[in-house]
Formats: C-alpha cells, structure tokens, sequence
C-alpha cells in the first residue's frame, strides 16, 4: 500500500484501539480529575503496548497468540486479576482527604505512571482480541510498517493529549463529593471488567 494509505491505516487502528471505552479510558479519566501529567503518562504506556503488539505483527510473532491459546489465557488470568487490583485501590482512595491524594498523585513517579498504563493494556484480553482481528487487514493491505506505527501514534497522541486535558480542565466543576462517585463508580467499572475477563477464562477452559 502506498505511505499516505499506510498512515491512514495507522491513523483508524489507532482511533480503534484507543478511543471505545474500556479499563485505560476510565483509569485516565479518574487520573485527570487530579492530575494531567499522570493522565497522560498512563495514556503513553498505553500507547506503548499498542505499538508493541503491531510490531508483532509486522513481524509475524503475534499470529500464535490465539484465542484458545496457553499465552492468551496466562496474559488474561494475569489482565483479570491486575484489573481487580486496581479496582480496589481506587474504591480504597475515595476515603482519602482530596489534599493529601492531590499530593501523592501529582508526586507520583512518572515511570509509575507510565508502567500502569502498560502493564494494563499489554495484559487485556480485549487488547489482543482487537490486533488479533487486525491480522487480516494488516497483511492483506501489505501496510508499510513505518508509516503505519507513525498513523498509530499519532491517532493515540490525539486522544490521550486532548481527553485527559477536557477533563483536568473542567475538574472545577466537580465537588469532592461527586470526585468520590466517580472513583467509586471508576472502580465498579473496571472491576466489571476484571470479573468479566475471569469468568471468560473459566467459562472457556
């Protein structure tokens, strides 16, 4: 395919793989109603992982890791679970007073940040099932992988600068109260999310 085809075709898997609401979406969120920069740096790790898994795709590592496969259910065991993890720390942080959590969030390590954001979408199922059904495409199109990593990036740049950004922006509007729903409905959710994922894997073992 040509380089202005390929980046286009970056530019949609990188809208597809980081705009549906899903567990990063709500941790971002939740992140930028106290700080942009730990926001954004969960968004990047996020990015990271995507363009992990499309380079293994260009390079043909990825084409085992089916459904059904010992890997894919080691990596959603381990997605579940850390999901759960991270559930519960955010219910635990809405009896925190907002001060001391603004201090310990926005003087949180920036590799933490970054790490979390990683760790979560290079261990979702989800994540997987979306490049495993990208396979087709991508080598059907015969995409040149550089123009096609730099559409990627820029699609999720887009996303994880401008999203986070809104929100920090617009936090005013939210009393502590209404902070305290949202984390307790941030953790719900992501829960959901952990549960799901774990039931999937003993419904299909």
């Amino acid at each position: 395919m040509s380089i202005i085809g390929s980046f286009v075709s970056g530019f949609i898997l990188g809208a597809g793989a980081s705009v549906p609401i899903g567990p990063i979406n709500i941790l971002i969120i939740n992140e930028a109603l106290v700080s942009y920069r730990n926001a954004f740096l969960l968004g990047l790790g996020a990015m990271c992982a995507d363009i992990t898994y499309l380079t293994l795709i260009f390079f043909g590592i990825f084409v085992n890791i089916k459904e059904q496969s010992v890997i894919f259910r080691i990596i959603s065991l381990l997605g579940g679970v850390f999901l759960i993890y991270l559930a519960y720390r955010i219910f635990k942080s809405r009896i925190i007073d907002s001060a001391k959590l603004k201090t310990q969030i926005y003087f949180a390590s920036p590799f933490k940040s970054y790490s979390k954001g990683y760790i979560l979408t290079i261990l979702n199922p989800y994540t997987i099932l979306f490049w495993t059904s990208m396979l087709a495409y991508i080598g059907q199109n015969h995409l040149q992988f550089s123009f096609t990593l730099i559409g990627l990036i820029c699609a999720i740049m887009i996303w994880i600068s401008l999203m986070p950004f809104f929100v920090y922006k617009t936090k005013s509007f939210f009393s502590q109260k209404v902070s305290s729903y949202i984390n307790i409905l941030s953790a719900l959710i992501i829960f959901g999310f952990g549960i799901s994922i774990l039931l999937k894997l003993i419904l299909h073992y």
